[in-house]
């Protein structure tokens, strides 16, 4: 999930970022397995901490996919999980991190994944948590209109992780060209040829 857009600045202690959780508020949660900018350390997880601190999400703990999944960067370094099970040797079990998330919570994270938009969708997705079994989550795919287009442009090889070492080059949203909307400059890399400095590997 490596998204539209960036999250705000968080509202309180930055050392939060680190900290564990209590769990959300006794509402009814969604598990949401987060593999790219939302997770601990990377750009956008200041808008889990937010939800943090309004009671609308807690860590649950590392995951991993069940199914093996191609993780591939896009245009400026932005993480996307393609929904193709299966899809050879370039797919890997994808490492992330879940989280539980209150409906009021899913409601800002679909608003950043732009899934309107159709930017990313929200699917099913299941997940082997740390220390336990299997558990039914969800998660922000790459959107079906451009994900096949997307797994050639990587060369069908995708990475098991989004660490700091593939984010290398990562563009803030603010810091992009302006003028063309996401699934503009989606398209344009989907189209360029694949170039061995934009791959996640």
């Amino acid at each position: 999930m490596g998204t539209t857009g960036d999250a705000p600045a968080p509202a309180g202690d930055p050392q939060d970022r680190h900290r564990t959780h209590p769990p959300a508020t006794k509402q009814r949660t969604t598990l949401v397995f987060t593999y790219g900018t939302l997770k601990r350390g990377f750009s956008n997880h200041r808008l889990l901490e937010e939800l943090f601190a309004s009671g609308d999400a807690s860590l649950v703990g590392p995951a991993v996919t069940s199914a093996r999944l191609p993780l591939v960067c896009g245009p400026y370094r932005v993480p996307f999980l393609l929904n193709l099970p299966g899809a050879g040797a370039g797919a890997h079990r994808v490492r992330g991190e879940a989280y539980a998330v209150t409906a009021r919570g899913l409601a800002r994270l679909d608003e950043l994944e732009g899934v309107e938009t159709g930017h990313y969708e929200r699917l099913a997705v299941a997940v082997d948590l740390e220390g336990g079994g299997a558990v039914d989550a969800i998660a922000y795919f790459a959107h079906r209109s451009y994900a096949n287009d997307m797994w050639r442009r990587s060369g069908e090889k995708g990475v098991p992780e989004y660490t700091h070492g593939v984010a290398a080059g990562y563009v803030r949203r603010k810091d992009r060209p302006q003028g063309q909307t996401f699934l503009e400059q989606i398209r344009i890399f989907n189209s360029s040829p694949p170039n061995p400095l934009n791959n996640p590997s």
